[in-house]
């Protein structure tokens, strides 16, 4: 207790009570609620931007163009070049559905983002271990192993060291440090933010006026990670393109 204030455990920021009767693997809870209120708030999204399109965009069609236009020029074009296009939707849909999923955590009354808990993150990495293998196979056949384990321009005695390296690297850290990052670096927010209210709240109950410090800081955390729920959306699509990229066009 400080301040005459209780700090609850980290463990109540991040962990919520079943609901309607659920319990065990399937339970529901918040972050689930909120995990299904992203996928139908970016499904609204797209499909109010695609009802009545006109030929100066405004509006939510206007927002939809724009976010299009950063994943085909920003991402695509960047990593994977015109073949990659074929994927647009699908990394569009990625960096839609993570970018909502993160900034719950500044929303009222939700305020939790939901990649704050590693199941999500591993999940969609699970995905995209799943795709850019599949791209690999499809584009590269029984190579795809050869080329990812002995990379062209390697003398061949080090291969004994450069293979399992690679095939470490490849099939087993990519999904590995894509979750991670991403769960790592929004639970932490997620704790910033907690840890910052929790302290003006204390600090407003006995000085007042020495809550304007932290206040004014938790103000600014929260427009801090606005950035970084974006930052982390661009970050996870992006090194997808890179995998898919890389699947498609093996080294020489």
């Amino acid at each position: 207790m400080i301040l005459g204030l209780d700090f609850p455990p980290i463990s109540h920021a991040i962990e919520w009570r079943d609901l309607f009767g659920t319990h065990g693997a399937f339970a529901i809870n918040k972050v689930v609620l909120l995990m299904w209120l992203s996928v139908l708030v970016v499904a609204v999204f797209f499909f109010i931007a695609s009802r009545r399109q006109q030929l100066v965009p405004t509006g939510v069609q206007n927002v939809a163009e724009s976010a299009v236009d950063f994943v085909r020029e920003g991402i695509i074009m960047q990593t994977i070049g015109k073949e990659g296009l074929f994927y647009t939707p699908f990394l569009l849909t990625v960096f839609s559905f993570v970018f909502v999923c993160n900034i719950w955590e500044i929303i009222p009354g939700a305020q939790m983002p939901v990649n704050a808990r590693m199941a999500l993150p591993m999940l969609m990495a699970l995905l995209v271990w799943v795709i850019f293998n599949f791209v690999g196979v499809k584009n590269q056949g029984i190579r795809y192993l050869k080329n990812v384990c002995f990379p062209p321009g390697v003398p061949w005695p080090l291969y004994i060291l450069v293979a399992p390296i690679e095939f470490v690297s490849t099939f087993l850290v990519r999904p590995l440090s894509l979750s991670v990052r991403l769960f790592a670096n929004m639970l932490a927010g997620h704790l910033l933010l907690i840890s910052f209210a929790v302290l003006s709240t204390a600090l407003w109950n006995s000085t007042k006026v020495g809550a304007v410090l932290p206040g004014a800081l938790l103000i600014g955390l929260t427009g801090f990670e606005i950035l970084v729920s974006a930052l982390q959306a661009y970050i996870f699509t992006i090194l997808t393109a890179v995998y898919i990229g890389g699947a498609m066009h093996p080294e020489h």
